[in-house]
């Protein structure tokens, strides 16, 4: 998947620049959002492969986000992975429910992501 487009949505600048490291050091190409309504914005007028977000966000949360990019970009396969630290059993359910493909608990293992990445 290297040379795949992928948003990030987190508030967390450290988070933000450790998954840019990451994902460019893999040749990924990285487009970055802060808040949830700045990435819908970039989510839509971007299209990216996939997109990476936190569940707890300023304004709109990731469940919320997930919903909106299932149901207004029907026609667009973007595979979601949540990257939270919320981890429960109750919490991982709720990610799935929302419309993620994947659920990543930080603090995130680099290999477990990438593999993520990777399918």
């Amino acid at each position: 998947m290297p040379g795949k487009r992928i948003l990030v949505i987190e508030d967390h600048e450290e988070n933000r620049r450790l998954l840019r490291d990451l994902l460019t050091s893999f040749g990924y190409e990285l487009i970055e959002a802060v808040t949830g309504e700045e990435g819908l914005v970039v989510a839509k007028a971007e299209g990216p492969d996939l997109i990476l977000m936190d569940i707890q966000l300023p304004g709109i949360d990731g469940y919320e986000i997930a919903r909106r990019v299932r149901s207004t970009l029907p026609g667009r396969t973007i595979r979601l992975i949540a990257v939270t630290g919320y981890g429960r059993a109750e919490d991982r359910a709720a990610v799935m429910k929302a419309g993620f493909d994947a659920h990543v608990v930080k603090p995130m293992n680099p290999d477990e992501l990438v593999r993520l990445l990777r399918e």
